[in-house]
Formats: C-alpha cells, sequence, structure tokens
C-alpha cells in the first residue's frame, strides 16, 4: 500500500501546490513511484505545474462513475517515467461541492492506487473537505510563508486539523458520537473536556491521538528579511494543540520558482542548481529517510 503524504497550507498564494508538485518529482527522481494527486477541489491547477494543460482524465471522471477506480485517472507524465498524476476535479459546480458520501469513496479508494508515493495536493483553508483530505494520509505536510496572516492561518489550520482529528477517532466509538457530534469547538481543550466527561477513558485517548499527530512544516519564500520563529510557533501548538510540529525545510525566495511556473515545469528540473531547487531536493531526500523508516504511518 502507497504512503500517503499531504501537502496543506492555511491560505491560499503560499505555493503549497508547487511544493508538492516538486517533492512528487524530486520522489520519482529517486526511483519511488510516485503519483501526484490534485485533491484540490474546485481549483485544480497540479496538471498545469508538470506541463499537462490538458488531462484526458481528471477527478470529475471518477465521482461520475465514469471511471471505477482511481489508479485509471494517474496519467503518465513526460517527465519522469516513475511520477504520474491524478488532475483535479473539472469546473462543475457539482464536484466542486461534493457530497459526504462522494467523499468517503474517494478516501477509501486511495488505498487501491499502486504506487510507492502518493503526493496529495489540498486544497488550501480549513473547510471539511480540506481537513479530512489532510488527515487521511500517513504524513502531514504544511505549507506557509514567513507573512504573519500566513503564519495564523497555519495556525489555525493545525488547531482545526488537530480537532477534526479527535472527533474522526471518537466518531468511530458509537458510545461517544452523540456527545461530540452535536456541538462545535474553538479549541482542542473543549473537545477534550467533553470527551473526558462522556467516557472515562475518553480524555485519555484524545491527548494520545494528538500526541500522534506531527505534521511537518514546509517554509516557503524566506529570505533574510522575512523568517518566521519556528521555535516559538512549536511552542505554541504544543502547548494549544497538542501536537508536535516539525520543520521539514525552508525554501528561499527563489525567481527560478516563478519562471519554472511559467515554464510548465517544476523548479528542480527547470533550474536544479537554483537555491530553490536545491532545498526542495534536501526535503525529497528527508521524505525517503521518513519513509524507509519503520512504524511512520499516521496512527
Amino acid at each position: 500500500m502507497a504512503h500517503i503524504i499531504s501537502v496543506a497550507s492555511g491560505k491560499g498564494g503560499v505555493g503549497k501546490s508547487v511544493v508538492a508538485a516538486n517533492l512528487a518529482f524530486a520522489l520519482a527522481k529517486r526511483g519511488k513511484q510516485v503519483v501526484l494527486a490534485d485533491l484540490d477541489i474546485g481549483g485544480s491547477d497540479a496538471h498545469v505545474l508538470v506541463g499537462l494543460l490538458h488531462p484526458t482524465l481528471t477527478m470529475t471522471d471518477f465521482l461520475d462513475h465514469r471511471v471505477k477506480c482511481l489508479d485509471e485517472l494517474a496519467l503518465p507524465l513526460p517527465l519522469h517515467p516513475s511520477l504520474r498524476i491524478i488532475a483535479g476535479t473539472g469546473d462543475t459546480l457539482a464536484t466542486a461541492n461534493m457530497a459526504y458520501s462522494q467523499k468517503k469513496r474517494l478516501i477509501r479508494t486511495f488505498q487501491d492506487v499502486h504506487a510507492d508515493v502518493i503526493v496529495a495536493d489540498i486544497g488550501a483553508g480549513t473547510s471539511y473537505h480540506a481537513l479530512d483530505f489532510f488527515l487521511m494520509a500517513d504524513h502531514h505536510l504544511a505549507v506557509a510563508t514567513p507573512d504573519p496572516t500566513s503564519v495564523l492561518d497555519l495556525y489555525r489550520f493545525i488547531k482545526l486539523a488537530a480537532i477534526r482529528r479527535v472527533l474522526s477517532m471518537f466518531l468511530m466509538r458509537d458510545v461517544m458520537a452523540e456527545g461530540l457530534a452535536n456541538r462545535d469547538y474553538c479549541s482542542v481543550e473543549e473537545v477534550l473536556e467533553v470527551a473526558g466527561k462522556t467516557d472515562e477513558s475518553g480524555r485519555t485517548i484524545a491527548e494520545s491521538t494528538l500526541r500522534a499527530f506531527q505534521p511537518a512544516l514546509v517554509l516557503n519564500r524566506v529570505s533574510g528579511r522575512a523568517r518566521v520563529n519556528v521555535p516559538q510557533l512549536k511552542k505554541l501548538l504544543k502547548e494549544y494543540v497538542g501536537g508536535d510540529l516539525t520543520l521539514l525545510g525552508e525554501i528561499p525566495e527563489d525567481p527560478a520558482m516563478e519562471q519554472a511556473v511559467r515554464a510548465y515545469t517544476p523548479v528542480i528540473q527547470h533550474a536544479p542548481s537554483s537555491p530553490a531547487a536545491t532545498a526542495l531536493t534536501k526535503m525529497g531526500e528527508a521524505l525517503l529517510h521518513i519513509l524507509s523508516t519503520p512504524s511512520t504511518r499516521a496512527a
């Protein structure tokens, strides 16, 4: 079964899809059979970033039952023989607002995709679709820039993902489902309190679930003047969310990134010696190490 790596962000415009495409390409170059899956529902563009301007099949074909399995959608790319792409949904109102049953079917079918690694490009923001697609993965990457609004949205995204993760865990337990489902939550602590009141072991299970949630951070467009206080951010997330945040890597501000996007190709291919390509290649190597480490799949 493929390792699934989800790549998401709290807000749009931070380079999430570019990061996903480059990491998928980097892993394919290192010998992995990789599928880049565009799950940016209603705003898909990953296919453009890898030079496939007019995909013959998209996720819409699966959602509308014209194709039975996701593996049939995985189109080969001329960039590398080990890299395929599942293009995102077409521009229809129905696919941009898929039903819950469609989403569950889609998530369930990912286990049948033939690959070593699936890199899932998740839509920005904190909709249920974005959070559920992010959490379905074995490994979670959150992309942000040093911009203060991006950091704030990153914190909000990880907080809500943590809440959604705990709720999903408990909603599988009938004894707790009703007590947890029928209310809204502003903080992880609220979920912990309700879990503790609903079941004797509830809080312990919730805290264990949070400890196992360890997303990795990718910082994009970093310069000498624009940086993020990563230790402080990690401290805040540990205190208010409960999970640990690791820094996978930093991508420097680099004009080669924009040039590569305009050339419809990953920067690792377009300008392999550029600072951005070097940083992304190192991140790909770090991911390879994570994937090769036993017991690294999400709980």
